[in-house]
């Protein structure tokens, strides 16, 4: 199937210097696309396959920013539609816009703190907003083959841990927040999916994810923008939890590999093999951001403060990677040290994103770019 749009350059708001008729053999919605994976997935896509129209729909709330894809947002096989996934109308006008042939479904609430106070957006967005997109392609797909619907999920939906063990996809889900919640109802509603109605399917459930662009609500970019401001370091409980951590570039590699070789209907988790207790991951960070800013030995470290534990805190969190690393060839690159670097790195040398992130300037990019650029 060969997509043309011969009106495509309007769609980028004629910023185009040539207009051309575009040609690609996929069009594919990222929903999320603005969020701190989905750029990463957006980015890889781009690059690596010109013939593919990378069509993000975001609905740019407080994780969602633009200037993650500057590097992208005028390349000829990328658009942008801010879309909210729980409006049914304008999920089907975007389908039918753009020929949607696949969907690469990363849009969710994502952060466990934000779903303990405020559990209902977390359904509205992750149960509601996926059945919207189910819905929606089931009606646009048919029984066409040629088609899938990548549901990318968390490890979470597992539960807890004790100190050995690791999550397979064959794990029986149990999960304990209400954003874990979330995602395991999704994840049942994909598969639901796939045995009813025969919609090409893949889900894969991944570890914490770390590397540039995260939001600093997270605990990597929190003590790193903490460290470099000398504001105490927050460590939930005695620091102890642990979590396998996935460099998102990795993850961006096996969303690919997945989305291109993966079996329909069948599941893949996706893991760092990197399990660090939380206190250890701190003092990583301390260590590094003291010697990138040349700061005395210890001085970062000196500044963590253990705080009340959160509410139904899981334990532990490890994934068994083997299924994919056997079936399809992908396994993690990075290990944390040199993950952490290029993380602390990272944000070091983009320390006006992380200013306009912290003060919410980065809200202000979508009316100055993109509205501007319409008219």
């Amino acid at each position: 199937m060969s997509l043309v749009f011969r009106n495509f350059p309007k769609y980028l708001g004629c910023r185009l210097k040539e207009c051309k008729v575009m040609e690609f053999t996929k069009a594919i919605l990222v929903t999320g696309g603005a969020g701190f994976i989905g750029n990463h997935v957006i980015r890889l896509f781009s690059k690596k396959y010109p013939n593919y129209l990378l069509v993000n729909a975001d609905a740019l709330t407080y994780a969602g920013n633009l200037e993650n894809l500057q590097d992208v947002e005028h390349a000829s096989n990328y658009v942008f539609e801010r879309l909210d996934i729980t409006d049914e109308k304008g999920v089907a006008e975007v389908f039918g816009k753009y020929e949607i042939s696949d969907v690469i479904h990363l849009a969710a609430e994502s952060h466990v703190d934000r779903s303990i106070e405020n559990p209902l957006e977390f359904l509205k967005t992750n149960v509601l907003g996926t059945g919207i997109l189910l819905n929606q392609a089931k009606k646009s797909w048919g029984n066409v083959n040629g088609h899938k619907f990548y549901h990318v999920s968390t490890d979470e939906v597992y539960g807890s841990l004790g100190s050995i063990g690791l999550f397979t996809e064959e794990t029986s889900y149990d999960p304990r927040s209400p954003y874990s919640a979330s995602k395991a109802s999704s994840d049942h509603l994909v598969r639901a999916y796939f045995h009813t109605f025969k919609l090409p399917i893949v889900i894969s459930n991944c570890s914490n994810n770390y590397g540039p662009y995260q939001f600093p609500e997270k605990l990597i970019p929190l003590v790193i923008n903490n460290i470099i401001k000398k504001k105490a370091l927050p460590v939930y409980g005695d620091g102890t939890n642990v979590r396998d951590w996935l460099w998102v570039e990795d993850h961006a590699t096996a969303i690919d590999t997945i989305f291109h070789h993966g079996k329909l209907g069948e599941t893949y988790n996706i893991g760092g093999e990197n399990e660090l207790q939380n206190i250890e991951l701190v003092r990583i960070l301390c260590k590094i951001v003291d010697e990138k800013l040349g700061r005395p030995k210890g001085s970062a470290e000196k500044t963590i403060t253990f705080v009340t534990d959160r509410k139904g805190h899981d334990q532990r969190y490890a994934i068994d990677a083997s299924k994919i690393i056997g079936e399809l060839g992908w396994k993690p690159s990075t290990q944390p040290i040199d993950g952490m670097a290029k993380t602390v790195e990272w944000y070091l040398k983009n320390t006006p994103w992380l200013e306009h992130v912290t003060s919410g300037d980065y809200q202000k990019y979508y009316e100055q770019q993109y509205k501007q650029s319409a008219k």
